[in-house]
């Protein structure tokens, strides 16, 4: 290929076509398999473009989606860390860091910048498009488990209590998203989805 910035380009095109083969603990809707990270970051980025009037503050819902497409690109290295899992957490900024690094770097100086910038903004989740890109990325699996009757949180013996505490964040994005999600958790114990 003549062109470097264009060599570049496809490249990382490439490169995260990887990311369609790391698997997340929550399942698909009416599927038998476990949703990939590639899946979760559209999903997620869609969510933004429906739900971005239920953010806290108003928000750039395309800066948000732009978000939450780069969000997860890491994990093609880093890997995805469950969010119940303490351990596994212990390292997840680094690895993290290190495969942001990796992966950005393969794209020209200039498009290395944009995306780092919106996967940094994720991050620190100071923004407003940052704190309610984060909350829909904390509603998403809890929508996933909701709906398959708490299946992950069974596999892996999750109570209400726990569910609560990991997507508290979520009130940081959404006032109104908050509340559903504290309605959903009662809901998932009534129904015996999530252990209290």
């Amino acid at each position: 290929m003549s062109d470097e910035r264009l060599r570049q380009q496809i490249e990382f095109v490439l490169e995260i076509d990887r990311l369609k083969s790391v698997l997340r603990q929550s399942y698909l809707l009416g599927a038998k398999r476990r949703e990939n990270s590639a899946e979760h970051c559209w999903h997620t980025a869609v969510m933004a473009l429906v739900l971005a009037e239920h953010a806290r503050e108003p928000v750039d819902a395309l800066r948000a989606a732009s978000m939450l497409l780069v969000h997860d690109i890491v994990e093609i290295d880093a890997g995805d860390t469950y969010c119940y899992d303490d351990d596994a957490a212990a390292d997840k900024a680094e690895r993290e860091r290190a495969a942001a690094d990796r992966l950005f770097g393969l794209l020209p100086a200039d498009q290395v910048g944009e995306l780092r910038k919106l996967w940094d903004e994720f991050e620190e989740g100071a923004s407003r498009e940052a704190k309610f890109a984060r909350a829909l990325d904390r509603l998403m699996p809890l929508l996933h488990n909701y709906h398959t009757q708490g299946r992950s949180w069974k596999e892996h013996a999750i109570t209400a209590g726990q569910v609560l505490e990991h997507n508290a964040e979520v009130s940081g994005g959404s006032e109104v998203l908050w509340q559903f999600v504290q309605e959903l958790v009662a809901d998932a114990v009534e129904k015996g989805y999530l252990a209290e």
